[in-house]
């Protein structure tokens, strides 16, 4: 008989199977808990969701821990391979021996198993991994560069974020055409949980959830901290004026710190804004900030704390960072005017909700948060013209 749990990581809910024998699976998240189950099932039919115990329990703990940061957690778990083709269980040996922090392309890794010239059926093998994390199928890049595929839910993202979380960046960060989630499949999540916000997406487009592609945390910060209480196109000029202050345009710390308050209050920033800049920048540079790469390995509320310490920077603009650079599924800003007023519009109340209100009512729509946010400032469009369908 087979069983198999659900378990709470920093990446989402990922799912360990197991018979007698031994583990037979560990499956990463998928777009929701039904998802998961789904996949766990189709690779161990009949198998029953029960508590972990033992060995169980003692390999979800350390996956928990090394998806944490402890990259020395996972150890000598035990996985049963006996129903594994031979050749697969020799990569995968291989490939658990590739150290956390280090890469292998698949012609070394088929070299390392006796097969030169078998990138490919290592490739396959690779693709078909069922031990995900604890046989680390997210290592193996091509050897022309670049991150390569990866088949569990999120793509690259997913592979990317997890290679950070081991201290490896990946060439290509995520751009404008990335996000963190499967969007589609994400907006078919919502509609199912929730008929308000389902009618607001029969009337809207497609989510279009572009990343900020700001290369540093810095920029993205100070582009933030530039913008706050400012309309769109000024806060824009204002912004161009300041990064024109500066070689390439580019906002740096160091140059930051040694620019003349004249010159940025000059290009129309405010003295509260230059002090917050100024800290920013001080904080970036004694570690305080974290780099984009660091961010992609850290959760959210961990990153909220983190970046609440600058001065000028509150959890509205980190929660914003959240989702417009880091492309992260499940944010609410509770907070934000736009997103209380859309679900004001979306479920004809008299009244805007409170944030605690907003909150609790918000979870039925994890793990997809930041897509219910998306479609609740669509609300707001739509009312602006109420042949759509929306009241105001």
């Amino acid at each position: 008989m087979s069983h198999f749990a659900l378990f709470e990581t920093p990446i989402g809910r990922c799912a360990l199977s197991w018979t007698e024998r031994g583990i037979t699976s560990v499956q990463l998240p998928e777009a929701n808990d039904e998802a998961t189950r789904a996949r766990v099932l189709a690779r161990c039919p009949g198998a029953r969701e029960a508590a972990p115990q033992g060995a169980n329990k003692r390999a979800i703990d350390a996956i928990v821990a090394h998806l944490g940061g402890d990259t020395r957690a996972l150890g000598d778990i035990a996985l049963d391979t006996g129903d594994l083709p031979g050749f697969h269980r020799r990569v995968y040996e291989a490939l658990r021996r590739v150290p956390a922090g280090e890469t292998v392309s698949y012609g070394e890794l088929a070299k390392r198993v006796g097969s030169p010239g078998g990138a490919r059926a290592v490739g396959r093998a690779v693709g078909r991994n069922p031990f995900a994390v604890v046989v680390p199928c997210h290592r193996v890049l091509p050897s022309g560069g670049g991150p390569g595929g990866f088949s569990a839910y999120g793509g690259v993202g997913t592979k990317a974020r997890i290679l950070a979380i081991e201290g490896v960046t990946l060439a290509a960060s995520p751009t404008r055409a990335e996000l963190q989630f499967d969007a589609r499949a994400a907006t078919r999540h919502i509609a199912s949980k929730d008929r308000g916000l389902a009618r607001i997406i029969e009337r809207s487009s497609p989510l279009r959830l572009e990343i900020d592609e700001a290369r540093t945390t810095f920029e993205a910060l100070a582009k933030s901290i530039v913008h706050q209480q400012l309309a769109g196109k000024a806060a824009a000029a204002i912004h161009g004026r300041v990064c024109a202050l500066f070689p390439r345009k580019r906002l740096r710390p160091e140059a930051v710190l040694q620019a003349p308050e004249a010159d940025l209050r000059g290009a129309g920033l405010s003295r509260g804004k230059v002090l917050a800049l100024r800290d920013l920048a001080t904080r970036s540079l004694d570690g305080t900030v974290p780099s984009v790469a660091k961010l992609h390995a850290m959760s959210d509320e961990a990153i909220v704390e983190r970046l609440v310490q600058v001065r000028g920077i509150g959890r509205w603009t980190v929660e914003m960072l959240l989702i417009s650079r880091l492309g992260r599924p499940d944010v609410l800003p509770v907070h934000d005017y736009g997103v209380r007023r859309g679900f004001q519009l979306a479920y004809r109340k008299r009244a805007l909700p409170t944030p605690k209100e907003l909150a609790r009512y918000g979870e039925c729509w994890r793990p997809f948060r930041t897509v219910a946010t998306w479609y609740l400032w669509r609300a707001v469009e739509l009312a602006r013209t109420p042949s759509r369908g929306v009241r105001a």
